[in-house]
């Protein structure tokens, strides 16, 4: 009996091995999971809550400032939260299609109160992809559940977020890129919905204005009565850092205003306007629309099918597993002084 005690250890230890191995590999496939943190950190969600509330009682900016925030950072290397690494070299909030891209502040204040509660537990890419849910709701939007378990990615270069989506983009390549990312052309038409709350800044309205499609001219999907009033408040060689509501009537209200809004020529931005250049995008807006050929029954809930599409983006590229890290300070990757720190 004594000779097959070695043996049986041996077996043993085996047996640990491939039943954990097994775990790792599903997830490294990237599986995420609702309730995430429940033993780990059970306090992560509502700590996070209780940052953006106050954030969002400070200056309501805050919630659409959270929400733009999630979708750049998912957009580039997927939602690893490597947007918000402190490289002042070549870091991916420096490319164009990040400018006015904030909230590092909210985002590090969660995570040093998160540090003290447990410690290298909960990862940076979660709190964007909550504190983007919380922003949500504290807006009148819906609360949603949003699987959490990422870990937080290494690299942050210039180079890989030049081909985020772009305001001036046609509907063509907006659909394409956002194919590539594993979204649909209704998820498009329902992240462009975030537009509810926010603002944007003349500087992103000034092809639209002034020189739309290199004629010298504006877009003709600009109702005429809402063109002098943006041109009004963006003049030609004005301060383009001038901030406008992108929902000129519920700018800190999560509703579906803005969907009649782009469909009836008063898109502030011209992505948002695209949408009703394309059959299928403008199918999607239509649906959504009080007076459509559906009755209240049959038409679909916008806040729920956003929801659905917040989730949908949440999951794009994602590192779980052994793949990524948790960093201990947001802005830089472990082992490397961040320089907001020094």
């Amino acid at each position: 009996m004594m000779k097959n005690k070695p043996i049986a250890l041996v077996l043993l230890a085996l047996l640990i091995f491939i039943r954990n191995t097994s775990g790792s590999s599903q997830d490294d496939q990237g599986q995420l999971q609702v309730g995430f943190y429940a033993k780990t950190c059970p306090d992560a969600e509502a700590i996070i809550h209780e940052v953006v509330r106050r954030a969002v009682v400070a200056d309501p900016r805050n919630a659409a400032i959270l929400l733009r925030l999630h979708f750049h950072d998912c957009f580039v290397e997927g939602c690893d939260g490597s947007i918000l690494i402190n490289n002042d070299l070549d870091g991916e909030l420096k490319a164009a299609g990040n400018a006015g891209v904030a909230g590092f502040d909210i985002i590090e204040d969660a995570k040093a109160r998160l540090e003290s509660a447990c410690a290298a537990v909960v990862s940076c890419a979660d709190i964007v992809a909550l504190a983007a849910r919380d922003a949500v709701s504290l807006s009148n939007g819906p609360f949603y559940q949003a699987p959490t378990g990422r870990r937080d990615g290494r690299i942050s270069k210039m180079s890989l977020a030049a081909d985020l989506p772009d305001v001036d983009d046609s509907i063509e390549v907006l659909k394409s890129k956002f194919t590539q990312k594993g979204l649909s052309h209704k998820d498009l038409v329902l992240l462009s919905g975030a537009h509810t709350i926010g603002v944007t800044a003349c500087f992103f309205l000034q092809n639209r204005l002034y020189n739309f499609a290199s004629t010298g001219g504006s877009d003709p999907a600009i109702h005429p009565l809402f063109l002098p009033k943006l041109k009004a408040k963006c003049p030609l060689n004005g301060d383009v850092n001038v901030r406008i509501a992108l929902d000129r009537t519920s700018q800190f209200i999560f509703d579906d205003q803005i969907l009649y809004n782009i469909r009836g020529g008063f898109a502030v931005i011209a992505s948002d306007a695209r949408l009703n250049d394309d059959d299928d995008t403008r199918q999607v807006l239509d649906s959504y629309l009080r007076g459509s050929k559906r009755s209240n029954k049959t038409r679909p809930s916008f806040k729920e099918d956003f929801t659905a599409a917040m989730v949908n983006m949440g999951k794009i590229d994602v590192k779980t597993g052994s793949k990524g890290e948790i960093r201990r300070v947001c802005s830089a990757v472990n082992g490397i002084q961040s320089k907001t720190s020094l």
